[in-house]
């Protein structure tokens, strides 16, 4: 795996309890989370509708029709995942919201990979994978106690 790439996926995970600070600060100033949420998954989807237009592959096409419907419920997991941690951060503190989410991303990860589910490569879950997920799941359970 490149520097690049963890960097990349370490500054996307920075890039997360920050949005979940700012959408709930937002929430604070338009009176919902649901607002605070359409107003962020806007702002995201014309950001990234900007940087197709100078992406390669950026033309609608036909085939885009022909995708099975389960494939177009991203956006759906997005909106829902955003306005769970608009709710949950001025609730349960930025450190319980990203320990909680992280447990259930790592919880889904090892099952989507050793299964294959959606088109993922498989990836058994052996002891070690099993104890390192059990470690991250150990670490949200003590920054929560403690």
């Amino acid at each position: 795996m490149g520097v690049f790439f963890v960097l990349f996926a370490l500054l996307a995970g920075m890039a997360l309890p920050t949005q979940f600070s700012v959408n709930s600060q937002l929430r604070t100033v338009v009176g919902s989370p649901i607002t605070a949420s359409t107003i962020s998954f806007a702002i995201g989807a014309l950001s990234l509708a900007l940087l197709s237009l100078f992406s390669k592959g950026s033309m609608v096409r036909k085939e885009w029709l022909e995708a099975p419907a389960w494939m177009w419920t991203g956006g759906l997991l997005g909106a829902f995942y955003v306005l769970a941690t608009t709710i949950l951060m001025p609730r349960i503190g930025v450190a319980a919201t990203v320990g909680y989410v992280l447990a259930g991303q790592v919880i889904i990860s090892v099952i989507i990979d050793h299964f294959g589910l959606i088109g993922a490569s498989v990836h058994s879950l052996s002891g070690p994978r099993l104890l390192g997920a059990f470690l991250v799941i150990a670490g949200v359970v003590i920054i929560q106690k403690f």
